[in-house]
């Protein structure tokens, strides 16, 4: 095995999945197994222009063919509708695992209600593990744009999950604060 085919093995073993679990957020499983297999072929073909940190340039690719290959009308409430899929009915019905569920639920239900930009920055950078200069690649826009999304989607999410945190919220619960009288002399 030469040098090139060593890398691509190692490519392919190293993030396989962590692509495969991208495009299936995005696609569906049948569709996700094809285009995962054409992000590795264009990598394959590219191999001498994959950056050492590839897995930001891998998703950026699994990004284009996904965009390219899918209709864009049914595509922007997707992502967030393949995460709400990944919850089983055993999951739903395990009462060892309700916790675990409503937890997940919640959070699900807050990631909804992101918009799409909102929610992919926050998953490419929570969940992906990419800085947000890599990110801003993956997603097609600046560096400023993604870190703008990215505390949107973050402050909005914390509001979802955390209702009683919002400003304010502490200091309504609360009577209010007697002003100290000085004292005369």
């Amino acid at each position: 095995m030469d040098e090139r085919e060593a890398r691509f093995t190692r490519l392919y073993e190293s993030h396989y999945r962590s692509v495969f679990g991208y495009v299936v957020l995005r696609t569906g499983v049948s569709a996700a197994e094809d285009v995962t297999g054409e992000v590795f072929t264009v990598a394959w073909q590219k191999i001498d222009e994959v950056p050492e940190r590839a897995l930001p340039w891998l998703l950026g690719v699994a990004r284009n063919l996904v965009r390219r290959t899918h209709d864009a009308t049914g595509r922007t409430r997707h992502l967030v509708d393949r995460l709400a899929d990944l919850t089983t009915d055993a999951d739903r019905h395990a009462w060892d695992a309700a916790d675990h569920v409503v937890a997940r639920d919640q959070a699900l239900a807050a990631l909804r209600a992101l918009s799409p930009k909102e929610a992919e920055a926050v998953t490419l950078t929570a969940w992906y593990g990419l800085d947000p200069a890599e990110a801003a690649r993956v997603a097609g826009c600046s560096r400023t744009a993604l870190v703008v999304r990215l505390h949107r989607g973050r402050r909005r999410l914390a509001r979802a999950l955390h209702p009683s945190r919002e400003p304010g919220a502490e200091a309504s619960d609360r009577a209010p604060r007697p002003r100290a009288i000085p004292e005369k002399p």
